[in-house]
């Protein structure tokens, strides 16, 4: 009797391994499984892109009266500031507005120069005998020279106008022709504007980089080709279709960049207004607009 019951445990015993190896391998094979499938359902992240490529936004040093930094944005919104200014000048004064902008680019450093924010002067301009204004002091052929001083930008610009034109010395000036920006530019070194010998080029350089010339053009009357292509110009016609993408401009948010495919009206219908509040706000004459080119919106 004994023997049986030993046996019938043994048998039991056996019975009972053989059962739970099975569920053992079982339950390794489904963990397995689990593992590699969600493995393979693990989402993979690729490194994000930006949704608006980044525009080809170069830094120069600028050397007038105090070294400065600056970059082709700053450049574009500084033009965007004042070309109305300086078309208005070379309206009432004869200057070329391209001229204007360009000097008004290199002796401020584009409105960022230790002069132009400190005392709102964007031309360099000395105080000289006959000024009763405001100035200040700054180093420049000479330490601690006087330079004047003005409320607001704008009448830096106004007196910019008026110390040309009411000194002898650039009477020769005022025989060019309005728009012929390379004479005036060779002029105004010769007749002493500025002892650097390379200042006509650097003038040059900045009305045919970023397109000054079409001021005049708007001025005078005559067809404007551009020179360069990627900067802010008016061309003969519109842009092409595409789609469109709203401007990322980080330093003026009341601008906008003309982007492939827009239209004047695409361009309205954005920013919630007619075509000829936009066509007002910058002085445009007919529909044509190009791309890189900044219009006022707000």
């Amino acid at each position: 009797m004994i023997k049986k019951i030993v046996l019938l445990f043994t048998v039991i015993v056996l019975a009972s391994c053989s059962s739970s190896k099975p569920a053992i391998a079982t339950t390794k094979k489904a963990a397995v499984h689990q593992t590699r499938t969600a493995a393979a359902k693990k989402p993979v992240y690729s490194k994000p892109t930006a949704k608006y490529p980044s525009t080809n936004n170069t830094t120069e040093v600028i050397q007038s009266t105090s070294k400065t930094v600056v970059t082709s944005d700053l450049i574009n919104n500084y033009i965007l500031q004042f070309k109305d200014i300086a078309i208005g000048n070379m309206k009432t004064y004869g200057i070329p507005a391209s001229i204007i902008l360009a000097q008004g680019i290199l002796e401020s450093g584009a409105g960022r120069g230790d002069l132009a924010l400190e005392a709102n002067n964007h031309f360099g301009i000395k105080c000289h005998k006959d000024w009763l204004g405001e100035s200040v002091r700054h180093d420049d052929d000479s330490a601690q020279e006087c330079f004047r001083k003005y409320p607001e930008a704008a009448e830096s610009y106004r007196d910019h106008a008026l110390f040309l034109v009411g000194k002898k010395r650039y009477e020769a000036l005022f025989t060019l022709e309005k728009d012929d920006y390379k004479a005036w530019a060779k002029g105004l070194r010769a007749a002493g504007y500025a002892t650097d010998p390379k200042y006509p080029d650097k003038l040059v350089s900045y009305i045919e980089r970023y397109n000054l010339h079409q001021y005049d053009c708007q001025v005078t009357g005559r067809n404007y080709v551009p020179i360069n292509t990627s900067a802010p110009a008016r061309s003969s016609s519109s842009v092409a279709n595409s789609d469109p993408k709203i401007n990322m401009n980080s330093y003026d948010p009341n601008s906008y960049e003309v982007q492939k495919g827009d239209t004047l009206y695409s361009i309205s219908k954005k920013f919630n207004l007619l075509v000829d509040d936009l066509k007002r706000k910058n002085n445009l004459t007919d529909n044509a607009i190009s791309i890189g080119q900044r219009l006022k919106v707000k």
